[in-house]
């Protein structure tokens, strides 16, 4: 008689959309014992970057006997280890050292001689970050009783996933539901040959054993700005050579993006706007990048380095998992096809992050996770991608969520703007950092904040109180008039949504 009443409980929570998280205790342990006492995993995880990890705990969490199957030695994926965590920490450093070695702080009245750079430890406490950040996964999985095998996921029927492991022996996982999230890898460049020591991808451009006299970048989007500005404040001559005529990428506003280019530009940066690298060739040390013009391909030139970062994009790592064999098909960038619930055409078959459509974000890829996840487990499934902020780390910092001013002019929207300088920003006026702005854009009928544009001092953490606005839909005077400490960067927001709602800032 128990069995069938926990039976019953089983199917009815399946059926609710009530998340497991929120269910009396009791109840929650009792559905934990029924997924944890078959021998049949409820979910296989397949990746455990940002978006799998997240998705394999939560899943745990919510009562599931989750399996996370993740080839490489450490867990975390291209974020943890060879992305976000260890270029954030190599750009707050190098900035360290560039404002004592430029002497910024000596304007600041800090005074300091023989300021020398020991690249050695720069990278050894960049490598701590990494070790404890993955470290801390592991700590999590076992916290919250997450199956880890260390393998190659492959899915091998539609509730089977193999993992190949390193040593050639097999493991099959009957599961009742599969979630691919096996992220992203570089985007090769045609001729080129990455030998990640003096022609490298981004993996190789955060580990270089020396700094290079000069650096050529192919790209100038959020990577090649990133790692170019870290080598650049080291010493390094660098040179960013970008098809498009602008510089940040896809999504970054015009305005923004030509101060961006201003400020960067008098940090030492140089940029070839509009012109596009045909090829790369080694003569002894010396590598030479055969460059022309977009527009006018008789205009060439070559740029002599000594090493050349690669940074053209990511594509979706999608290899040998089985999608073929499956009837899986993927899009023309190599993207899973899936619907608003991250089903593919196997309905019990998930996929999320960088290898679905959308931004390349390790946030994206978390908030999918756990929806997801949350969808399996009978609840809803929603996330507004307007609402996904993007964030480049540089100094200073840019931030942006929403629509661009080009955006909505190409959408014929009838919107206005209200801006506000750091310059007039009484705390980055006592930091010495007023380079940039704050811009707000809003609905001109309806006064709903459509998108918020941040250049200048700890834009990163700004601009989450812009997706937190404009995630409950708020107004330029909703921002308006909340209150903000005094004094800090943050008052430059307000001060744009004043500006936006009213006509014109207080400050300014």
């Amino acid at each position: 008689m128990q069995t069938n009443v926990l039976s019953r409980l089983s199917s009815s929570l399946k059926s609710s959309c009530i998340q497991r998280s929120h269910l009396p205790p009791a109840v929650a342990v009792l559905h934990k014992r029924l997924y944890s006492s078959g021998q049949e995993a409820d979910l296989v995880v397949i990746g455990s970057g940002p978006g799998g990890y997240v998705a394999a705990i939560k899943a745990a969490q919510l009562g599931m006997n989750t399996v996370c199957i993740e080839k490489e030695a450490t867990l975390g994926g291209t974020c943890l280890n060879v992305g976000c965590i260890p270029s954030k920490a190599l750009l707050n450093n190098s900035h360290y050292y560039h404002m004592a070695h430029s002497g910024d702080l000596a304007k600041r009245g800090i005074e300091a001689s023989n300021i020398t750079l020991n690249l050695g430890k720069l990278m050894d406490a960049k490598s701590t970050a990494v070790k404890a950040l993955t470290g801390g996964i592991v700590h999590l999985f076992k916290q919250n009783k997450v199956t880890l095998i260390n393998a190659h996921g492959k899915i091998t029927g539609t509730n089977e996933v193999t993992a190949l492991k390193a040593d050639g022996s097999k493991e099959v996982v009957k599961t009742k539901n599969i979630m691919i999230a096996t992220g992203s890898e570089v985007t090769p460049f045609p001729g080129i040959e990455i030998d990640e020591k003096s022609i490298v991808s981004s993996t190789g451009a955060l580990s270089l054993s020396a700094v290079p006299k000069r650096l050529v970048l192919i790209g100038a989007g959020v990577i090649g700005l990133e790692l170019g500005s870290v080598w650049s404040r080291l010493g390094s001559d660098v040179v960013a050579v970008e098809f498009l005529n602008s510089i940040g990428g896809v999504g970054i506003d015009g305005e923004v993006s030509k101060t961006f280019q201003r400020i960067l530009t008098k940090q030492g940066l140089k940029f070839r706007l509009g012109h596009k690298v045909t090829g790369a060739r080694k003569e002894g040390d010396v590598i030479k990048v055969s460059v022309e013009n977009v527009k006018d391909p008789a205009k060439k030139e070559e740029l002599e380095c000594d090493v050349l970062l690669v940074c053209v994009g990511r594509r979706p790592y999608t290899v040998n998992l089985g999608l073929e064999e499956m009837g899986i098909e993927r899009d023309e960038k190599g993207r899973i096809p899936v619907n608003s619930r991250f089903q593919t055409v196997i309905p019990n078959i998930f996929a999320i992050g960088d290898c679905i459509h959308g931004p390349m974000l390790a946030h994206k890829a978390e908030d999918e996770g756990i929806v997801c996840v949350e969808g399996i487990a009978g609840g809803p499934v929603h996330i507004d991608y307007n609402c996904v902020p993007s964030v480049i780390y540089t100094h200073p910092e840019v931030g942006w969520v929403g629509r661009s001013e080009e955006d909505l002019k190409n959408d014929g929207i009838e919107y206005k703007v209200g801006k506000f300088p750091f310059a007039a920003n009484s705390r980055a006026k006592t930091n010495n950092e007023t380079d940039g702005f704050v811009k707000v854009l809003g609905d001109k009928l309806t006064d709903r904040i459509l998108g918020v544009h941040i250049i200048g001092p700890g834009a990163g953490e700004l601009i989450n109180e812009a997706v937190l606005a404009m995630e409950y839909g708020a107004a330029c005077e909703d921002v308006a008039r909340s209150c903000h400490a005094h004094p800090t960067c943050s008052e430059a927001l307000r001060e744009a949504s004043i500006a936006a709602y009213f006509g014109k800032p207080v400050n300014f």
